[in-house]
């Protein structure tokens, strides 16, 4: 389990590297953009924003062994599944507030990937921004606080390794 926490926090890590540098690309761009261009980099930004938080997500499924079945739905579930505190386990890794900001990212990522016109609704798009913009603000929290319960973990394998 030691090596699979390990990879599993180098994991988080580089995903974290990633919505910062997506973070930064998005500030790059008005709050308020006049072109439809400029709707549609920010949107892909979105998009994949919410995918990079989704892989941390499937990181930790994987490593805590959680089936996320493989249904229409398995995106909604998985983040569902971040907000738990599933005992014996791990924690939640997700308060309340950055499920409700990753929800609508989710549900944003979705229409976007399923848009086959490049027209995009400019007041959809600045909601889902200020989503994203709330969630920067507290989603390091959440997993600052997960990742001091990996180290926990690794702390009680290394102390039981020395007793044995």
């Amino acid at each position: 389990m030691n090596a699979q926490i390990r990879t599993l926090k180098a994991d988080i890590k580089a995903d974290l590297k990633a919505i910062a540098e997506i973070y930064a690309a998005l500030k790059r761009y008005p709050l308020q953009p006049s072109r439809d261009e400029e709707l549609i980099v920010i949107a892909y930004y979105l998009h994949n924003l919410y995918c990079a938080f989704e892989s941390i997500f499937r990181h930790v499924a994987e490593v805590f062994g959680e089936q996320i079945p493989e249904r229409a739905s398995w995106h909604a579930e998985l983040l569902h599944r971040m907000t738990l505190d599933i005992e014996g386990s791990r924690p939640r890794l997700l308060s309340d507030e950055a499920y409700d900001c990753l929800d609508e990212l989710r549900r944003f990522r979705h229409l976007f990937r399923s848009a086959y016109r490049l027209h995009l609704d400019a007041e959809r798009l600045a909601l889902v921004r200020r989503k994203a913009h709330a969630l920067e603000q507290i989603y390091m929290a959440d997993v600052e606080r997960f990742l001091a319960f990996l180290d926990s973990l690794l702390q009680a394998e290394r102390g039981g390794n020395d007793r044995a």
